[in-house]
């Protein structure tokens, strides 16, 4: 699979990556054995960057990630997070960025995932309680024994990622980009492309939206993030089903799914962005890999243009966004 680098500091990954968290929450009922051979078959198809996050199970997903590269750990770029205060069970506690939080959670990161080092490592949401600049500070410091190899950010805002470069290279910011969502065009994008920051977009389908699975919150099973997803509820859910049409009708015309043609799309916005769409099955990883190969015009780049109903997240995950 063709190489994409994210940043100046010459962090070179596949063109798409895997999104691991569905592998241990949010999606339905997990089923490691599937997960490790789709991890498995990521690497033997050229996706090497593979994303997890300490807060994702909570902590079972960087083990089960451990597991599956037990053996192949060069093979992978391995990219994980820090920054929710998490207690002893789990719980969550708000937001987490001092300098010694951070420092105590790669070292359980790392043993966690059996290596020595992690090649990505972000914030994974903006403390506002920490200056950027302690936490850039403290990243540095974990590039310089070894721990880390780059420093990302993610669902910062422009201001912020500016903050943090300045006092260390900021490589990727990770935050949701997709034809379903379009925040950062207005003041991120351009941002991270005059600092020369690579863009990982998450949720790059919309969460399904985009794939043409997407069913009613209340259809979703109870262990599902959808059930909660303001887009899958009531007005929204209809007013975004005809939007997704759209989607629908290029795929058909071209003879790829939709969920391929979401991801070419990403694909086709520059170079520096390296979409991680997640799943746990071998199956799903070949189709949404097999978007690299796709190739759109300018005119049906434009065409996809959507008109989205509702809010992203919910009120209490919106307000961990920096803005």
């Amino acid at each position: 699979m063709e190489k994409r680098v994210l940043g100046r500091q010459g962090l070179a990954v596949s063109a798409l990556g895997l999104g691991c968290m569905g592998m241990s929450q949010s999606y339905g009922v997990p089923d490691d054995a599937e997960s490790i051979a789709t991890v498995h078959r990521a690497l033997e198809l050229g996706c090497d960057f593979l994303d997890t996050a300490e807060v994702y199970g909570p902590w079972t997903n960087e083990a089960l990630l451990g597991r599956a590269l037990a053996g192949r750990r060069e093979q992978a770029v391995v990219a994980t997070k820090f920054g929710w205060d998490l207690d002893e069970n789990g719980g969550r506690h708000g937001l987490n960025s001092r300098p010694e939080h951070i420092r105590k959670v790669i070292d359980q990161s790392l043993q966690r995932l059996g290596t020595d080092y992690v090649d990505l490592l972000y914030q994974h949401r903006v403390d506002p309680a920490v200056p950027i600049e302690d936490v850039a500070g403290t990243v540095g410091e974990l590039v310089e024994a070894g721990k880390v190899r780059y420093f990302g950010l993610s669902e910062a805002a422009a201001d912020t990622i500016r903050r943090a470069h300045v006092t260390f290279p900021v490589s990727a910011l990770q935050s949701e980009y997709s034809l379903w969502e379009r925040g950062l065009d207005d003041a991120v994008l351009p941002t991270i492309r005059e600092l020369g920051i690579g863009l990982v977009p998450y949720s790059p389908l919309g969460r399904g939206f985009l794939t043409g699975d997407a069913v009613r919150a209340e259809d979703y099973p109870a262990s599902d993030y959808r059930r909660t997803d303001p887009r899958f509820q009531g007005e929204h859910y209809d007013q975004n089903v005809k939007a997704a049409e759209a989607v629908r009708e290029l795929a058909a015309a071209k003879g790829v799914t939709p969920a391929q043609l979401a991801l070419a799309w990403l694909l086709h916005q520059g170079d520096d962005v390296v979409p991680i769409p997640g799943t746990k099955r071998r199956e799903r990883l070949e189709e949404n890999l097999a978007a690299a190969d796709i190739k759109l015009t300018e005119a049906e780049l434009d065409e996809l243009k959507l008109p989205v109903a509702g809010a992203r997240y919910g009120e209490a995950m919106l307000r961990a966004i920096d803005a």
